[in-house]
């Protein structure tokens, strides 16, 4: 009878922690339900009454892919309304900052990344634009729109490039923790020896966002210049990989690139002390984070072409591109 009883009573009470469970999980997704209108990437609201050309899903770009085999959109000049875009947007009040470092001979590109980051960068936007450099005095005055600012960090001195690129994702990881509270808003993480040509804005915005390289874009997978040693935490074994990304251009939400910036670190830090540095030290270690982790969007090579290339048929407009070197001059680059 007693083990009766204590059986119906277990009953009872499995029933009533399970209605428990049950009501905090409904509770939470009501909860989250109701901060869906705050973020950024999964509620996108029109303005009323805003006309514009109509879409088609018949018609469009045929000469290059648009989406991903994981269904994250590709963008291409032509695959998106941008009046449509920017009034989505910016209505958001988001802010877009940028990090781009100017450490030692670097600072020579900087004035021309500034200034045509004002014609280009999300225009009519709130952009920062964070400077890491060892040449604080050096940095330029340009004449920033309102809304648009600029702040300066020190970092130390390199000599070797190599090592300015390994420190960037710590660089970037402090700076979210300690400057970027807001973690609905966007950052990208640039090359400062590069300029802007045409525009770069809100059709870029995703949770995580890369740009595919213009030196591989056309290439078999066998091509990239992936970490092939097993022993490294970037290793990319034949057969992996979808694109190979530039670590010269990534971006997405505050606390998406947050993770990406961490675990790269992390990845770096655990070669190193092994002796090992990958291939193409932070591009190898961001390439396979995406591999795993993949990105939302995927921006054309439009928004990182290089310089000395000729544009291809298929690349309809350089929005971003890698300017013509002297690499004897800039390395060393104390």
């Amino acid at each position: 009878m007693m083990h009766l009883i204590n059986s119906k009573v277990l009953a009872l009470l499995s029933a009533l922690m399970l209605g428990g469970l049950f009501c905090y999980i409904f509770q939470s997704y009501r909860l989250a339900a109701d901060v869906i209108p705050e973020s950024h990437e999964f509620y996108l609201l029109a303005p009323e009454h805003q006309q514009y050309e109509q879409p088609s899903i018949l018609h469009g770009r045929t000469d290059v892919v648009t989406v991903t085999p994981w269904l994250a959109p590709v963008v291409w000049e032509g695959t998106f309304n941008p009046v449509l875009l920017d009034s989505i947007y910016k209505v958001k009040n988001i802010t877009v900052t940028a990090t781009v470092f100017a450490v030692g001979k670097y600072i020579m590109f900087l004035k021309n990344f500034l200034e045509t980051a004002e014609q280009h960068f999300f225009v009519g936007f709130k952009v920062h634009i964070y400077v890491f450099t060892d040449r604080s005095n050096e940095v330029p005055q340009v004449r920033m729109a309102t809304g648009r600012q600029l702040t300066v960090r020190s970092v130390p001195s390199s000599k070797r490039w190599q090592e300015i690129s390994a420190r960037r994702m710590e660089l970037i990881q402090t700076l979210i923790e300690e400057q970027l509270p807001n973690h609905n808003d966007y950052i990208f993480c640039l090359d400062v020896d590069s300029k802007f040509h045409g525009r770069w804005g809100s059709e870029s915005l995703g949770a995580l966002v890369a740009v595919t390289h213009p030196g591989y874009y056309r290439d078999p997978r066998s091509r990239f210049p992936y970490e092939r040693r097993p022993a490294s935490k970037a290793y990319m074994a034949s057969g992996e990989g979808d694109f190979y990304y530039c670590g010269g251009a990534f971006g997405g939400l505050l606390q998406e690139v947050h993770h990406l910036a961490k675990t790269c670190r992390s990845n770096f830090e655990a070669d190193t002390q092994e002796g090992i540095e990958a291939a193409w030290q932070e591009e190898s270690h961001l390439n396979r984070y995406m591999w795993i982790n993949k990105p939302s969007k995927v921006l054309s090579p439009e928004y990182l072409w290089q310089d000395f290339k000729p544009k291809n048929p298929e690349v309809h407009i350089i929005r971003f591109s890698g300017v013509v070197k002297n690499y004897a001059e800039i390395r060393p680059n104390t």
